[in-house]
């Protein structure tokens, strides 16, 4: 990459200057130099990024500066001096963290957090082009899934100084690391979407699950709004201890008592649900162009968002009948199959049984000729994983699944349980069921593909697009 493309990479006004970064970290400037991104992964990085060269129990990012570099990189952070612009501390990983903690403390808008065992990246991006639609260009959000510990402030380090609302997704597995995520953020409102038992191996119950993604409430500025399911099991547990950080409660959902609730949610002409919703002020009828009774639910909890901070929710509405489906997560696309097409939902990046029991009931109101499933297996439910797996039968029935392949060891009791009530196949991995699907697709049948990333349906997906 030559000087002159980074120049004008950093000609319009910086996301950060050398001499900020180190006031930040406390670290040490080569020189006054100027960013407009930042990245930890040299793989990512554009003209004018600042390249944060992070030690990792695998890697150690150093060994990548002469790439960040030749990709355009204008500076870098790093603990070991450089004969190119950069800032100099004892330990990158708390660097970045600092710089992200720099970059909350300057902004001055709204900032939304997002938490949930299910739907987090789903919500935070509806929230995105909702907001963006009322204040384009104003408007940050965390990319990807990028909510753990190197994530979260990579993203805070990215916010632009002059974001009027910024979105971050906040993930976990274990106690206390939402707590640290979210005191980072300070969101002034926080959304748990739902709660289901995703990474029940490391929490044994549900319960306490909910326990740890109430955390989310313990970094709310003051005065601040917590946005809670109504319709969850876990509501009263969530509520407390969202009033013990003082915040202030809006609930959303099908049920009666919700603040911001759905009176009616009847199928649209064109696709996606025709939701009349009650919130305390206002009424709002909209279309959500994502299917699915899940997606109903994530909407009111983007509607009472964007009332909270103050946005426009006519334009909120029309945002969220323009969703385009993201992939591994409701991307829908015509695929070839035989001398026809079918319609694939890539469900791919992740699963869990409250995930795929919703995706199923969806897949059951598709037409077509027939209907697919093909479920990887969902990790991380430790001791629950067969009764778990098995809990799906349930659902694949009542969705009158015509086909099901199943992938992966975990599936053997789903398998069992299922055998000789409708068409299956069992299959030991992606490849087996990137073969057996191929081999049995037809014009006009609905696939859905869903089951945990590590599964790598994502690769029979790209498959049935022609990239294997």
């Amino acid at each position: 990459m030559n000087e002159a493309a980074v120049d004008e990479a950093v000609a319009a006004e910086p996301l950060w200057t050398g001499e900020e970064i180190a006031r930040a970290t406390g670290g040490v400037a080569s020189t006054d130099f100027r960013v407009t991104g930042v990245a930890f992964d040299s793989r990512e990085v554009g003209p004018g990024d600042l390249f944060i060269a992070l030690k990792g129990e695998a890697t150690d990012g150093h060994a990548f500066l002469d790439k960040a570099f030749d990709a355009g990189a204008a500076g870098a952070l790093v603990s070991s001096p450089i004969d190119r612009p950069h800032v100099l501390v004892s330990d990158t990983g708390a660097a970045l963290n600092a710089l992200g903690k720099a970059a909350r403390d300057r902004m001055s808008g709204k900032v939304i957090g997002v938490t949930g065992s299910v739907g987090k990246t789903s919500t935070k991006e509806a929230l995105f082009l909702a907001l963006d639609r009322f204040r384009p260009g104003e408007v940050h959000r965390s990319v990807k899934s990028y909510n753990n510990h190197v994530g979260v402030p990579l993203s805070l380090a990215r916010m632009p100084r002059d974001s009027r609302f910024g979105i971050f997704e906040m993930g976990m597995n274990h106690f206390g690391e939402l707590a640290a995520l979210t005191r980072l953020v300070r969101p002034h409102v926080a959304i748990v979407t739902a709660i289901a038992p995703a990474h029940i191996e490391f929490f044994g119950t549900e319960e306490a699950i909910a326990h740890a993604k109430a955390e989310i409430f313990e970094g709310l500025e003051p005065g601040g709004i917590a946005i809670i399911p109504e319709d969850s099991p876990y509501r009263d547990l969530l509520r407390e201890k969202a009033e013990e950080q003082g915040a202030r409660i809006i609930t959303f959902g099908m049920g009666e008592g919700a603040d911001v609730r759905a009176m009616e949610a009847v199928p649209a002409a064109g696709g996606g649900t025709l939701i009349s919703a009650r919130l305390p002020d206002a009424e709002l009828c909209y279309t959500m162009a994502a299917p699915g009774d899940h997606n109903v639910s994530n909407s009111l909890a983007i509607v009472a968002a964007v009332e909270a901070v103050g946005a426009d929710l006519a334009t909120a509405g029309l945002a969220l009948a323009e969703l385009p489906g993201l992939p591994g997560r409701g991307a829908r696309s015509q695929v070839r199959a035989g001398q026809g097409e079918a319609l694939l939902i890539d469900e791919s990046y992740n699963a869990n049984p409250l995930s795929m029991a919703a995706t199923l009931r969806q897949l059951g109101r598709e037409k077509g000729a027939r209907r697919i499933a093909v479920l990887g297996a969902m990790k991380e439910l430790g001791d629950r994983s067969a009764e778990l797996h098995e809990g799906l039968a349930d659902p694949m029935q009542q969705a009158q699944v015509d086909l099901a392949i199943l992938v992966g060891a975990e599936m053997a009791p789903l398998a069992h349980r299922l055998e000789g009530r409708m068409a299956l196949e069992h299959v030991p991995d992606a490849d087996a069921a990137i073969r057996m699907v191929k081999a049995r697709m037809q014009p006009d049948d609905v696939i859905l593909v869903k089951g945990s990333n590590s599964v790598g349906l994502s690769r029979l997906v790209a498959a049935l697009f022609g990239g294997d």
